[in-house]
């Protein structure tokens, strides 16, 4: 994005993370913003934001690690500021896929791809996540898979435009495409 923060990056005169907020507020019951810069852009939105604590750039794994750390519940639901489409239903979707196969990590998957930093966590998970962090881990997906892990299919959340529901957007074009596909039809 040319180095601006993705979470802030316009789509429809909002900053992604807000699409992300707006999305997520009505299934969760805290929301934990993790950031390193920009940071009292993100604190206007309200919501507790949290700097890494571990250095060395960790990633998404950062964020789920704040996330087990501070989250108040026994359940942490992990997601990027830069997919703006994440379905109305991923944390009750997430969490059923969870309880019916006594796992402790639920990931989405779409269309034969898997999207691990869509996950729902149990916070007990944390001592796991800290020591593979610790060892030298970086990938989301093998500490995830070295815990009781289950995907859950959402190939079914698809837009009228054909867009998938974890449409990532790391360019100007992609936020340029994404705005056209969003943009109503002209009668």
């Amino acid at each position: 994005m040319g180095g601006a923060d993705k979470g802030l990056v316009q789509l429809q005169n909002k900053p992604l993370i807000q699409h992300v907020i707006q999305r997520l507020r009505p299934q969760v019951d805290e929301i934990i913003i993790n950031a390193n810069r920009e940071i009292s852009q993100y604190q206007a939105l309200d919501y507790p934001v949290i700097e890494d604590e571990i250095s060395g750039f960790l990633g998404p794994l950062a964020g789920i690690f704040l996330g087990l750390k501070y989250a108040k519940h026994e359940f942490v639901l992990s997601v990027p500021c830069d997919s703006p489409l994440l379905p109305l239903d991923l944390t009750a979707r997430l969490m059923a896929g969870l309880i019916e196969n006594e796992a402790n990590i639920a990931v989405a998957s779409s269309n034969g791809d898997t999207h691990p930093v869509f996950c729902l966590c149990k916070k007990n998970l944390l001592k796991s996540l800290e020591l593979y962090l610790n060892n030298g881990g970086r990938k989301v997906s093998v500490w995830q898979k070295e815990q009781n892990y289950i995907e859950v299919d959402f190939s079914d959340c698809v837009d009228e435009s054909g867009n998938d529901a974890f449409i990532n957007l790391n360019t100007s074009e992609d936020i340029n495409v994404l705005e056209l596909d969003l943009k109503p039809a002209v009668k």
